[in-house]
């Protein structure tokens, strides 16, 4: 299907300023998220979708295409929704967080996919298993249950599902009980910019999680379980990991 990559960059970060344009590796965070959505074979464009001027000259420097969005988008959905509204040649549009500069782009094939072969399903997201006691507890680790045909039933901050009698030996279940959220997603045009305009919902507002607006209003999203969930970028901490990480590699 006709399929374009949007990445919502934005400037403001409190835990890690200027995150998107930080370059200790010699390359912008920006432009390392870019050449892995680039990667991605079932998508045939990448936009990165900004607010900020600053973040658009670097994706110009670097050769990407970025177009300018309100600054008033409330989340990196209301962004690409703002992109596709333009874009009416495009089936799908896939979500790409900006602070994923190790995303697999087979990842994102795999978020595509999902939708070519589901024409029903609104939207689709992935999920990793959880093997770790402390990331299942971790409220920043958002965990996700699925029914047998990939439907997700339910996105939550806490251990879902709850097991009542020796939940640590539940972590080593086959095949893997819990699964981590990857918060990436595609969804079909016309569904997203349904999304866009519906007011935030119970559920959502209580778990400060977006996806449960979707659940809410009786949408499908359907889950696809990769191995391993690449590490985000929030913190120095967590871009001093990737920067070591980076620098590994190109030393191997």
């Amino acid at each position: 299907m006709n399929t374009c990559i949007v990445i919502p960059a934005r400037m403001a970060s409190t835990r890690l300023p200027r995150k998107m344009l930080l370059k200790e590796t010699g390359r912008s965070l920006i432009e390392h998220t870019h050449a892995a959505a680039c990667g991605a074979r079932r998508a045939k464009r990448v936009i990165v979708a900004t607010d900020d001027e600053r973040i658009a000259e670097e994706v110009a420097h670097f050769g990407g295409e970025a177009v300018l969005t309100s600054p008033d988008c409330a989340s990196g959905t209301d962004r690409v929704a703002e992109v596709a509204r333009k874009l009416p040649q495009y089936e799908l549009f896939v979500n790409v967080q900006g602070d994923e500069p190790e995303l697999d782009p087979a990842a994102i094939d795999r978020a595509i996919e999902l939708l070519e072969q589901n024409r029903t399903a609104a939207m689709s997201t992935l999920a990793a298993p959880i093997r770790d006691a402390e990331r299942l507890r971790d409220p920043a680790n958002v965990k996700v249950v699925f029914g047998a045909s990939g439907r997700a039933l339910y996105f939550s901050r806490s251990p879902i599902p709850f097991v009542r009698d020796e939940p640590e030996a539940a972590l080593e279940a086959e095949p893997p009980l819990y699964h981590h959220h990857v918060g990436l997603y595609a969804y079909r045009r016309e569904f997203l910019l349904r999304l866009a305009t519906l007011p935030p919902s119970r559920l959502e507002l209580a778990e400060r999680l977006e996806q449960l607006r979707v659940l809410e209003a009786g949408e499908t999203i359907l889950v696809g379980v990769i191995p391993h969930a690449a590490a985000g970028i929030d913190t120095p901490t967590d871009y001093a990991r990737f920067v070591q990480r980076y620098s590994r590699r190109l030393a191997a």
